[in-house]
């Protein structure tokens, strides 16, 4: 089992920054990616970022350039740096963690509102 703690969000203006944090606890060892994946109201959860333990990256398209993924070196920590924030990018936020069986663990979610 792997536990996962997010934390950063909160509100921000238009064009701010914020950093998420995810920690994971448990059987973290086993950890084959991370990511992080948001869910607007009336909208379903959709793709943001994922990191693999190697280091390997990939953005969905809407935060390419904007969003930077990053994990700690002992790999159970993933952050997500969100630069130049939309009213759109306003969502629920979700860490992901697959671990090397293939098992799928979610956070909590941690809410992020931009708005002026």
């Amino acid at each position: 089992q792997v536990q996962l703690v997010e934390s950063g969000g909160g509100l921000v203006q238009p064009g701010g920054s914020l950093r998420l944090s995810c920690t994971a606890s448990g059987s973290s060892f086993w950890i084959n990616s991370l990511g992080w994946y948001r869910q607007a109201p009336g909208k379903q959860r959709e793709f943001i970022a994922a990191i693999t333990i190697p280091g390997s990256t990939n953005y969905a398209d809407s935060v390419k350039g904007r969003f930077t993924i990053s994990r700690d070196n002992v790999g159970n920590t993933v952050y997500l740096q969100m630069n130049s924030l939309k009213p759109e990018d306003t969502a629920v936020y979700y860490c992901r963690v697959v671990n090397r069986l293939t098992n799928v663990y979610w956070g909590q979610g941690t809410q992020v509102t931009v708005s002026s």
